[in-house]
């Protein structure tokens, strides 16, 4: 990863620091009382996987930083956790204005926390690019599930943020991996891939009830999941240099125009 894609990314989530996406006052802010049990409990969860205070990362990032001269990293993760936390204000937001209750604790949230808690960079990230994949096609099934238009914005404006933070780490996660034997790129890749599709399956497993609503069936949404993964993970050809910038730097763009509603890939449907 560039001294200059780095200084990109650095722009980017300063800019987004002073100037961030925010839910216009004035849509209209129905939720019937069907759609709020049908949501509550789901959407706690990722409220309560949003607001991680993401020490463990932001120490591992500057330890990388200053072992490899890069010192826009820290600062980069920095923001990034900052942008994070921000998501979860907006849930909890939305949820107490709508008496929808919080969680303090979740047995997929301590879980998560467990395997990052020791984690080096690479590990982290590698946690946190998964979560983040897959917790934008729920969103976008979030954002399907129900007719209130401010919670329905409140999702776009998650995925717009969430794709450049994805576009971010996945451009860092390869670069990372780069720096590996052949045979370690290979087994750290089927050990993710492993670990991505079993998250996958136990974010259905526990959200179905939203995600049927709108519209996926369990293999849908595992696709779904899975082209995202694809879409920002795929490993070069043989022989084929690894650069992530041009994907990556996509993925900003269309978080800061008219396409960040849009998924990189059609969202598959059961």
């Amino acid at each position: 990863m560039s001294p200059g894609d780095l200084e990109i990314w650095l722009n980017h989530f300063e800019h987004h620091a002073l100037c961030p996406r925010r839910v216009p006052h004035g849509l209209s802010d129905v939720l019937t009382p069907e759609e709020a049990r049908l949501i509550a409990s789901s959407v706690a969860t990722f409220q309560l996987g949003e607001q991680s205070d993401g020490r463990t990362l932001l120490r591992a990032a500057e330890r990388f930083a200053r072992t490899h001269d890069m010192p826009h990293l820290a600062r980069i993760v920095d923001l990034l956790i900052r942008e994070e936390r921000r998501h979860a204000s907006l849930l909890r937001a939305f949820m107490q204005d709508h008496r929808l209750p919080l969680k303090s604790t979740d047995w997929t949230d301590r879980v998560f926390r467990r395997i990052r808690r020791p984690a080096g960079l690479h590990l982290y990230l590698s946690v946190l690019i998964s979560a983040e994949l897959i917790g934008n096609v729920y969103y976008r099934a979030l954002e399907s599930a129900t007719k209130c238009q401010r919670l329905q914005i409140l999702c776009r404006t998650l995925v717009a943020d969430e794709l450049a933070h994805v576009g971010f780490e996945s451009q860092l996660l390869l670069a990372l991996r780069a720096r590996r034997s052949v045979a370690a790129r290979a087994m750290t890749r089927s050990a993710h891939w492993t670990f991505f599709v079993g998250t996958a399956i136990v974010v259905w497993l526990t959200h179905r009830a939203v995600l049927r609503r709108a519209g996926h069936g369990a293999r849908g949404f595992l696709r779904a999941c899975l082209a995202q993964y694809t879409f920002y993970l795929k490993p070069a050809a043989p022989g084929q240099a690894v650069d992530a910038a041009p994907r990556a730097r996509r993925s900003a763009q269309a978080s800061n125009g008219s396409a960040a509603f849009a998924d990189p890939k059609p969202v598959a449907r059961a």
